[in-house]
């Protein structure tokens, strides 16, 4: 983890998201995965154009996070207005009715083989 920077003032953060404190999207979290659906365009931020181009292959918000070195609630912000704006998509996982995270069974079989051949 790395030590804030100068770049990490708080008039720096409150100018990235305009001002905002939360995001307009409650249903992202950690592993939420981010899709780009178009590339950077002229008149977007460096921050959010560097999202699009690493949301080539789906990315979650927490490695979008660490790729910019900056906090995942300001990240958060700035994807929310990736969605909004229809740029990207999101994918969220998926839980079972006890609030578990549900597990695909083809997925564990690929895992257990990979261990097997450790």
């Amino acid at each position: 983890m790395s030590r804030p920077g100068p770049d990490d003032r708080p008039d720096r953060l409150y100018t990235l998201t305009s001002g905002r404190s939360r995001p307009s999207r409650e249903d992202l979290d950690l592993v939420t995965l981010i899709v780009a659906e178009s590339g950077p365009a002229a008149g977007l931020s460096s921050e959010l154009a560097t999202i699009l181009r690493l949301c080539v292959h789906p990315t979650s918000v927490v490695e979008i996070s660490a790729e910019l070195g900056l906090p995942v609630s300001i990240t958060k912000i700035l994807v929310s207005d990736l969605l909004d704006a229809g740029r990207a998509t999101a994918r969220h996982p998926r839980y079972t009715a006890s609030g578990r995270p549900e597990l695909d069974p083809a997925t564990l079989e690929k895992v257990l083989v990979g261990l097997r051949a450790l």
